[in-house]
């Protein structure tokens, strides 16, 4: 019976294996693409950028290593498309808080959060920072370049707000930033709060709007 048992769970077993493959080789290049970016955006979130490598994403979505460079070219390029991918997930979000804030009926707060939770939580700054220092010079290029789009998309139509609108991403972008990599060891040296950056952020763009009013 024991042996039967025991039968039985291996079957099961293989079967799941098999089952699990062959979804893996019905994968369109697409899909695989979008399933190794998924499964290093996962890693970068648990463990850091550090982990973000080729060998690492393959072993997580159970795809070769050869198969990743196919997709990719070297682990700087799965970083920079997994930098594309992040700034692409959140820019839709932000833009729809930005206009919102700037037409008068919601806070600008949601912006902030959204645009700091992007470089922190999201793991937009740390990704970034670790491409630049192991010599990946153009890592911010697809943050930048979904950020870019962005303000050009809130600003079309009101060509006379281009520039507040380019000056006020500038700061939110660099205060999100900075804030990613040394806010809460800075927030605990002066004694404030760790959302105080957040909270200053808000109030420029507060005052930014009305003033524009």
């Amino acid at each position: 019976m024991r042996a039967f048992r025991h039968s039985r769970a291996t079957t099961g077993a293989t079967k799941f294996r098999l089952m699990s493959a062959d979804r893996r080789k019905r994968l369109s290049p697409a899909q695989s693409r979008d399933a190794a970016l998924e499964a290093a955006r996962a890693l970068l979130i648990e463990s850091g950028p550090q982990a973000v490598t080729l060998k690492a994403v393959a072993a997580r979505i159970g795809r070769t290593h050869a198969n990743l460079l196919h997709h990719f070219g070297s682990a700087a390029g799965l970083q920079k498309a997994l930098a594309a991918s992040i700034a692409d997930s959140v820019v839709a979000k932000i833009a729809a808080a930005v206009l919102r804030a700037r037409e008068g009926d919601h806070d600008p707060r949601e912006v902030v959060d959204l645009t700091f939770d992007a470089f922190g939580r999201e793991g937009a700054g740390a990704l970034a920072s670790w491409m630049i220092l192991t010599g990946n010079e153009d890592a911010l290029d697809p943050i930048l370049e979904a950020i870019h789009r962005l303000v050009d998309e809130i600003a079309e139509g009101h060509s006379e707000q281009a520039m507040p609108l380019h000056e006020e991403t500038l700061q939110l972008t660099l205060m999100a930033l900075g804030d990613a990599l040394l806010g809460a060891p800075m927030a605990r040296a002066l004694g404030l709060s760790r959302d105080k950056a957040r909270e200053l952020a808000a109030a420029q763009l507060r005052s930014s709007v009305v003033s524009e009013g």
